[in-house]
């Protein structure tokens, strides 16, 4: 059974910068890709930033240049390093998976998903 574990929401002030982390547990995917999404309070899930199974990123326009998303192929984990933090980046951040060669997708392509961690940006 895969797990999705996700850690490193926090508080930060705006203009802060937060290492979200994703750790894939019980994989025996030898390819996959994955994606961070997130949900503010009141509304939709959203997609944020993905890397397909060759190791390509996207990112939605409202973090281009602001996320990085990045993977330790050896420890099965996945990071996104948010930077210059806005205010309309609070939610929760879920990260997701899917096995086999893939690219990106909505919210109903991956087949696995964390339990969210909250990010709040406050002054």
């Amino acid at each position: 059974q895969v797990e999705m574990v996700e850690s490193g929401g926090d508080l930060v002030q705006p203009g802060g910068s937060l290492r979200l982390s994703c750790e894939i547990i019980g994989s025996t995917f030898s390819d996959y890709c994955m994606a961070w999404f997130r949900q503010a309070p009141g509304k939709e899930r959203e997609g944020v930033a993905y890397i397909n199974s060759w190791g390509t990123t996207n990112y939605e326009d409202s973090v281009q240049g602001r996320f990085v998303l990045s993977k330790d192929t050896a420890k099965n984990i996945f990071y996104l390093q948010m930077n210059d933090l806005k205010l309309e980046d609070t939610a929760t951040y879920y990260c997701l998976a899917r096995g086999g060669l893939c690219y990106k997708g909505g919210q109903s392509y991956y087949s696995y998903w964390g339990r969210g961690t909250r990010v709040t940006i406050s002054s």
